[in-house]
């Protein structure tokens, strides 16, 4: 293998497993995100009948009435909204100090944990051989202290078995 295949090798590895780590990341912090938003809605809770009104692929939106007699359709939709259709009435608890924060009743962030937990696990079967396979592959580089020692312009020290020689003047 040529030097700058191994070094493409090399960068082609890095990324990919910078590009698994962030997701990673990204996927652990939709999960904390979630929870949080179901800690907002417990912390004020309020209930609704609500209608759904579309269901896309991003968001699925709904319209429902609070107490107060304001009807609200929050405009990121509805939190867990697997398996609704449009027309469907269903229950939804919501933050009673912000509406535009509402989930479909008795879902939790528990349900993002199969989905995330999936995308976790195929990114790092992609990555984590990946990996593997290009360190086994790969030779090390060689330290910087070998080079260092092959460069140094002083001159090498006397070996203590050879007799001095002296010079007369």
């Amino acid at each position: 293998m040529s030097p700058r295949s191994e070094k493409l090798l090399r960068i082609g590895v890095r990324v990919l497993v910078g590009v698994a780590a962030v997701l990673t990341l990204l996927c652990v912090t939709l999960f904390f995100a979630a929870v949080r938003n179901d800690s907002a809605i417990a912390d004020h809770r309020g209930t609704a009948d609500a209608e759904v009104l579309s269901v896309s692929f991003d968001r699925t939106l709904i319209r429902f009435v609070t107490p107060d007699g304001v009807a609200h359709t929050p405009s990121l939709g509805v939190l867990y909204p697997a398996g609704l259709e449009a027309g469907q009435l269903v229950r939804v608890e919501y933050n009673s100090e912000d509406p535009e924060l509402a989930r479909v009743a008795g879902r939790t962030a528990s349900l993002t944990l199969l989905p995330l937990g999936t995308t976790i696990l195929f990114t790092w079967l992609v990555a984590g051989p990946a990996w593997f396979f290009a360190r086994r592959l790969l030779p090390r580089p060689t330290p910087a202290a070998s080079s260092r020692a092959t460069s140094d312009p002083r001159p090498p020290a006397a070996d203590p078995a050879e007799p001095p020689t002296h010079q007369d003047n």
